[in-house]
């Protein structure tokens, strides 16, 4: 691949991946692409195989089946340290993080892979952007409100220095106020340059900051397309909730708007 198709190639290409768990199938031969840039959403309910998928672009699980490549990179082969070093930061659903160490030590785990001077600043700028984690940064990171410890996780993936940040169900669990605090906040980082996919079955809330958005349902793509353009789609209820809005209502009400 020369420099010019590199350029102009998706950032991340999944190609026809299959997941499985011994006898139960979590994703069928899906397709999907990230460009450079962009914030990517793929909602769908509980079980549609959304966390699955991103498993197996983090190195998590090893797909059964097709490919997963960031730019001219065969993820799949490389295994979970190395995915890292190649630009890819999971934060996982429900944080996942060292609730008994600081969160000083919790950002600095996030920075295991990397040996270059600026871990310190990048520390700084973090601290900086998130005050209230600079005011607790020697507390136990388990004392932090449920929003902290999400803001905490998330920058934790980012002190790796990634780029494609992952997140998975980030709104779960979180008030509405500090859910539009950390969609703020995913915003003001792909500003910076850092591409973004997110998990989410708040379906509203990502359509939001999405450039992008894919529907999942049983382990395959229903739909994609624009926010827009989703949100117009005659199919989406089915979709996304297996079912038409104007099938689940009952027949008195069919005519409301």
């Amino acid at each position: 691949m020369t420099a010019a198709e590199a350029t102009l190639a998706p950032l991340l290409q999944v190609r026809d991946v299959t997941v499985r768990y011994g006898a139960i199938t979590a994703v069928h031969g899906l397709s999907l692409h990230v460009d450079a840039g962009e914030i990517v959403a793929i909602v769908g309910p509980n079980g549609a195989g959304k966390t699955s998928l991103l498993s197996s672009i983090a190195g998590l699980v090893r797909p059964q089946a097709g490919a997963i490549l960031l730019r001219d990179v065969t993820l799949e082969t490389v295994g979970l340290e190395n995915v890292v070093r190649h630009g890819i930061a999971l934060v996982p659903e429900g944080r996942n993080i060292f609730a008994s160490l600081t969160v000083l030590e919790n950002l600095q785990l996030g920075a295991t892979i990397r040996r270059d001077a600026a871990v310190r600043s990048d520390l700084q700028a973090f601290f900086e952007s998130f005050p209230i984690l600079g005011e607790r940064r020697n507390q136990p990171a388990g004392l932090l409100s449920g929003g902290e410890q999400q803001m905490l996780a998330i920058a934790r993936a980012l002190m790796s220095r990634p780029t494609l940040l992952m997140l998975d169900e980030p709104s779960l669990g979180l008030a509405p106020k500090i859910v539009e605090q950390v969609y703020a906040e995913l915003e003001r980082i792909r500003d910076g340059g850092v591409t973004i996919l997110v998990v989410e079955q708040n379906a509203a809330r990502a359509f939001a900051v999405a450039d992008r958005a894919y529907v999942m349902r049983h382990g395959r793509l229903a739909l994609a397309g624009t926010p827009d353009e989703l949100r117009a789609h005659a199919d989406f209820d089915a979709a996304y909730f297996g079912v038409s809005m104007a099938e689940a209502a009952p027949p008195e009400a069919a005519g409301r708007p």
